[in-house]
Order: C-alpha cells, then sequence, then structure tokens
C-alpha cells in the first residue's frame, strides 16, 4: 500500500494535471481555437488522352483559429474496385492561413499502360470506377498532430483511338487543274461512352500523292460502341497523280493512307483522338450517283 507521503504526491500531481487541461480548455475557449474542417470538392481532367489522364482533386479545408494551420503532409490514392491505380505523398503543402479557407489542388497523373499492365482485365474502352482516398495532415494548436480522412467516388474512362476509314469519295468539280471533292469517313467508336466529334486534322495521300489537310464540314456526335459519318471536303490537281490517274478513271482504285487526329467531346471532358488507316484502295462515284463506291482494304 502507498504511504500518506505518495498518495499526498498523486493527489498533487492529478491537481496538476486537471490545472493544466482546464488552462487549455480555457485558452481554447477564449482564442477560438477548434479543429479544422475539409471536404471534397472537386475532381477535373483537364487533360486526357490515349496514354495518360491528368487528375486535379480540389480540397477545401476551413481554418477556425487565430493563427495559421500548417499543413504537414498530403497523402493520396486511387483506387478501382480495391485495387490501387496511383499513390503518393506531397509534403509540407503550404499553410491554411487564421479564420480563413482555401482552396487546395491535389495534382497526380494516371498511366494507362502501368494500369493495364497490372491489371489485364481493364481494356481499352472502358469505363471504371474510382475512388480516391486523401488523408490531410496538419498540426494544430492544442490539439496537435491531426489526420482529416477524405474519400469521393465516381468513373474515369480508360480511351480507346476509333477505327476510321473512307467509306466513299463523291465529286463535286472535276478538271485536271483542280478537283473537289467530298470524302465520306466512317468513324466507329470503340469506346463504352458517347464522342461528340468537333474537329478532324489529318493527312491524306492518295497514289502516294499527298492531299491538302481538309476540314470538317459539320460536328457528329458518335454513340457508345456505335458508328458514324463525317463528311469532309478536300481539294487537290489530278494530273498531280501522274500515271496513277488512269487506274482511278479506269475504276481499279488508287491506294491511300491516312493519319490524324480526332477533337471529340465526351462526359470526362475534351480528347485527342490519334487514328490511322493505310493500304486501302479507293473507288469513286460522281456526286449523286446511282452507283455507291466504297473505300476496301486489301
Amino acid at each position: 500500500m502507498a504511504s500518506d507521503e505518495e498518495k499526498k504526491e498523486e493527489g498533487f500531481m492529478d491537481k496538476v494535471k486537471d490545472f493544466i487541461q482546464d488552462l487549455g480548455e480555457r485558452i481554447e475557449a477564449t482564442l477560438g481555437f477548434g479543429k479544422p474542417t475539409a471536404s471534397v470538392t472537386g475532381f477535373h481532367l483537364p487533360s486526357i488522352n490515349l496514354e495518360k489522364a491528368d487528375v486535379i482533386v480540389d480540397i477545401l479545408i476551413s481554418n477556425p483559429n487565430p493563427i495559421p494551420i500548417p499543413l504537414v503532409d498530403i497523402e493520396y490514392l486511387i483506387e478501382s474496385d480495391g485495387r490501387k491505380l496511383i499513390s503518393g505523398t506531397i509534403p509540407d503543402a503550404g499553410t491554411i492561413h487564421a479564420h480563413g479557407s482555401e482552396t487546395i489542388k491535389i495534382p497526380m497523373t494516371l498511366i494507362y499502360q502501368d494500369i493495364k499492365d497490372t491489371y489485364d482485365d481493364i481494356k481499352p474502352g472502358e469505363v471504371i470506377p474510382y475512388r480516391i482516398k486523401v488523408n490531410l495532415i496538419a498540426d494544430v494548436p492544442v490539439f496537435g498532430r491531426l489526420t482529416l480522412p477524405l474519400e469521393k467516388t465516381g468513373t474515369i474512362p480508360v480511351p480507346y483511338k476509333p477505327d476510321v476509314d473512307i467509306d466513299k469519295v463523291e465529286w463535286d468539280h472535276l478538271s485536271m487543274d483542280e478537283t473537289a471533292a467530298t470524302l465520306h469517313l466512317k468513324v466507329e467508336n470503340k469506346n463504352k461512352f458517347e464522342l461528340g466529334v468537333n474537329s478532324l486534322d489529318y493527312d491524306l495521300t492518295l497514289a502516294d500523292v499527298p492531299i491538302a489537310k481538309a476540314n470538317l464540314s459539320k460536328s457528329a456526335a458518335i454513340e457508345s460502341e456505335g458508328v458514324g459519318y463525317l463528311e469532309v471536303p478536300i481539294c487537290f490537281r489530278p494530273k498531280d497523280f501522274g500515271s496513277a490517274l488512269w487506274d482511278i478513271i479506269r475504276g481499279r482504285g488508287a491506294g491511300y493512307s491516312m493519319r490524324g487526329k480526332l477533337e471529340v467531346d465526351t462526359p470526362f471532358g475534351p480528347m485527342h483522338l490519334p487514328f490511322a488507316r493505310e493500304g486501302g484502295k479507293t473507288l469513286f462515284k460522281k456526286k449523286n450517283s446511282d452507283d455507291e463506291a466504297a473505300a476496301h482494304d486489301d
């Protein structure tokens, strides 16, 4: 059993602890110290293509205290169906001003090839669920080091390049010095989300002769895993084709190649989708002709 002297010492220490706790609570009440709050206010994809997706997560942090609060670290994780896609830590993430609120932007990048190499069941063209977890670690007076856990869920695409081919070509004006035509392009959307085609940039060669770049005549919407058609006006000089011109005139067709990109809108933001097609044979018809002419692969 403890002696009377030991009991007196324990009683004294208890009083000191109570005094310190009471003093801390009074200082907290007087100066207005409190725990900071935080929430995820945004998930953005400022840039997305076939190789990667740049992600920015907006975190709104409010500091009710009369002094600034330093953010020690920000830890983040993006997972899909419980599988990690990317994780990292941002050290010394800044300071939240006294009695203020600030939005912290957390940048990260998803590399699609890394995801496909790790999880072979995630295929191009799919839309996958995501869960983002963020831990904000801050030093707060009175409370000490605090961790504020945050989460947000949603979906993110793994885009796939479209299949673009020449369906047919119609003459608008024909002469040896200058010929105007309309390309009818068939675009197959292999993604599980809609594409709104805004512009088309491509290089077309016909019979190994470069044809000037053309502009998309009108925009088009292509459904998820659907097919759409684009009309593109072109202008070229048939006499530049040399002997290949006679093959075209005789209906034997001419080899062609196309390389370019589509600028599209998607439910996830704008995308730049490249495409390429080579080695085909294109047959031609005059505009309003009853005979259809299509592009065929060898």
